[in-house]
């Protein structure tokens, strides 16, 4: 360990934290294949996939934390819709992260690819809910999001990702959630939703210390930030942003299973 790991670490920590608070992910997506390639390829010792879940799982927890301040102060929560899929993604969550310590690294990497996929399938597909002035009158299939949402929280809990990812493409395709309102509601599920995980990946017995530590303290710092500039982005440039950053995960995940 060095300043230069340190340094390493707490920027991957920066990044993906910086991208939550402005597209609504707990930044796993970015974190999760950051945190097992780079490490690697500037010749630092290699985190295993359960540990870079686990890590994951704690940086996730405080940059939707800090995120989900933000969003709160400029009222765009929807209460009922993180009420309905929060609890449900707690619940799933905290069952995937338990059963992610009983599968192989090869297969916990399958299970994220092909999340995703699925998220970068729903990205590209019409978005029919429209931005509007008062988040009370945003109104969805209850039924639904809490189905889903126990979903999206069992398989995302065995990578350790939180789920956000593929939360928010969820709510702007299925359940036709305005852009604002589904970042600012996704950041409080993926808090809620990362309680479960973390807990989990702390019972299994992988969380390391010093890298938790580095990104916890890149999260408190670049989340916010990347919340406030949300606020400022046409909502189309928001989505855009979403669809790259999951597409480009996708690739590298699929192209390392394969090759």
């Amino acid at each position: 360990m060095d300043l230069a790991w340190i340094i390493t670490i707490f920027t991957i920590g920066f990044l993906g934290s910086f991208i939550s608070g402005m597209v609504g992910i707990g930044g796993s997506i970015i974190n999760y294949p950051m945190l097992l390639f780079i490490p690697v390829a500037l010749g630092f010792a290699a985190f295993t996939p359960q540990e870079v879940s686990a890590i994951s799982a704690i940086q996730v927890f405080f940059a939707s934390l800090m995120g989900m301040l933000v969003y709160r102060k400029g009222g765009l929560l929807n209460k009922p819709l993180v009420l309905y899929m929060g609890v449900s993604i707690i619940i799933g969550s905290f069952m995937g992260s338990f059963v992610s310590n009983t599968l192989s690294s090869s297969l916990i990497n399958l299970v994220y690819a092909i999340l995703a996929l699925i998220a970068a399938i729903l990205m590209f597909l019409p978005k029919r809910g429209k931005d509007v002035e008062e988040v009370s009158k945003v109104t969805f299939n209850k039924s639904l999001a809490a189905i889903l949402a126990l979903i999206i929280g069992t398989l995302s809990g065995v990578v350790g990702a939180a789920g956000a990812f593929i939360t928010v493409p969820v709510m702007l395709v299925v359940l036709k959630i305005p852009t604002r309102v589904a970042i600012a509601s996704s950041l409080a599920i993926t808090f809620i939703s990362s309680i479960g995980s973390t807990t989990g990946k702390l019972l299994g017995g992988h969380m390391l210390l010093v890298p938790s530590i580095v990104l916890v303290i890149a999260s408190t710092i670049a989340s916010p930030i990347g919340a406030k500039l949300s606020k400022k982005i046409n909502t189309k440039m928001l989505q855009w942003i979403l669809a790259v950053l999951i597409t480009a995960t996708v690739i590298k995940i699929w192209l390392s299973i394969f090759l």
